[in-house]
């Protein structure tokens, strides 16, 4: 059967939606442009993008709903379906997967009782795996409504979890300080995060992003990257030639003389 159309917001609703979408669409010279903030604006509402949501943004910049639908449902930064407050996204790309991202995923899947993009029974905390942080010096990295959580360990990202149930505060590793999904799907809807101090704390890259940044710049003894898992090693131990383990160079066929890598006979023969 056909899907009947989708209910309106509320009158007051809408009312305030309206004057937020119109601040949002003027920002852009088509005001089809304005679309990803809108479906954000949207989330914003309801924690997630609804078909009322959908109807809303088709509305006010003109389109059909079959062209939002198409949007929303490309991009994974837009949730179908009700989620929770804490949306907990845990790397299985490569570099995380071999340093342990797979085993924190698997672990906590277990520990909260849900499978990938399943909501705790309390509505707290919705556990998906994701392909890419973009942090992989800091692996394994695990992301709560965007704000990073670097090096983490199971024990240390169980715990993590167990704190967003209890509503007990914790603190990114690197940035803003936490706030709900709702919250960040405003701010994402380019509103500003009116917290105080959150945009001061949004910060730079860390140390371990910048090492080829300074090596660039000729500093021939860069900072020691030290992992938090690892920061009661010595301090005053001499900056290793190579800032990092992962840089660290590497026996294989191509720097072994035993074992070179291409042909050994001379040209010709």
């Amino acid at each position: 059967m056909p899907e009947l159309p989708a209910p309106d917001y509320p009158a007051e609703v809408r009312t305030r939606l309206e004057e937020d979408a119109r601040e949002v669409i003027a920002r852009y010279p088509d005001s089809r442009s304005a679309l990803l903030p809108l479906l954000h604006l949207v989330q914003s509402e309801e924690g997630h993008v609804t078909r009322t949501g959908m109807r809303f943004c088709a509305e006010m910049l003109g389109l059909t709903t079959a062209e939002v639908t198409a949007v929303a449902t490309f991009y994974t930064m837009y949730r179908r379906k009700p989620s929770g407050d804490y949306q907990v996204g845990v790397c299985t790309n490569t570099l995380c997967a071999v340093m342990g991202g797979d085993a924190i995923f698997e672990e906590l899947q277990s520990h909260l009782g849900v499978g990938n993009g399943e909501t705790t029974e309390d509505g707290k905390v919705t556990l998906e795996h994701i392909e890419c942080n973009a942090a992989c010096d800091y692996a394994p990295v695990v992301m709560v409504n965007w704000e990073f959580f670097d090096n983490q360990t199971v024990e240390s990202a169980k715990a993590l979890v167990d704190e967003l149930r209890a509503g007990r505060p914790v603190e990114p590793t690197r940035g803003a300080p936490l706030c709900t999904y709702k919250e960040t799907a405003r701010i994402l809807a380019g509103f500003p995060d009116a917290r105080p101090g959150a945009v001061e704390a949004g910060g730079s890259a860390g140390p371990a992003s910048l090492v080829g940044l300074r090596l660039a710049k000729g500093e021939v003894t860069p900072g020691r990257v030290v992992s938090p898992r690892s920061a009661d090693a010595p301090q005053d131990e001499a900056p290793p030639t190579h800032p990092s383990s992962h840089d660290a160079p590497q026996r294989t066929s191509a720097s072994d003389p035993h074992h070179p890598a291409g042909p050994v006979a001379e040209e010709g023969e």
